[in-house]
């Protein structure tokens, strides 16, 4: 995988989709599995929703730079996109250290997007993955 970030921001700049890497089937799990935050929009150029949520996925992603932002075509990627269950588009998924933490589809408007960002960051993931621990040892 190769990590594009803007690295330096002109004003005159139009094109932000370097501030986002695109995944495939063999790179998808070092990047989710990787320490750090991770946010992976699954879309396909076909879906108008998707073409809603992509500027506000990329102006997120231009905007917070020690951030993994990611997208999968889902049209070029069926397998990765089958395999993970994805049924509708746009479907964001957010990771931290491996851990998946949000999965939901649907187009989110900016403040949605900046507030999960939020959470996300100030989440205790010691806490986060001694719950998973105890839920694993649970009977269901």
């Amino acid at each position: 995988m190769s990590e594009t970030t803007l690295a330096t921001r002109s004003p005159t700049r139009q094109d932000t989709t370097m501030s986002t890497t695109e995944l495939t089937l063999d790179t998808f799990e070092s990047t989710v599995t990787a320490d750090g935050i991770t946010f992976v929009d699954f879309w396909a150029e076909w879906c108008g929703p998707c073409k809603m949520f992509g500027p506000i996925f990329e102006e997120t992603a231009s905007e917070n730079p020690d951030v993994t932002f990611a997208k999968v075509n889902t049209e070029a990627e069926q397998q990765l996109a089958g395999s993970l269950g994805i049924m509708s588009i746009p479907t964001l998924m957010i990771f931290r250290d491996g851990v998946q933490l949000f999965a939901q589809p649907g187009a989110l408007p900016k403040g949605a997007l900046d507030d999960l960002l939020r959470q996300v960051r100030e989440l205790d993931m010691d806490e986060v993955r001694a719950q998973l621990a105890d839920g694993a040892d649970s009977p269901s």
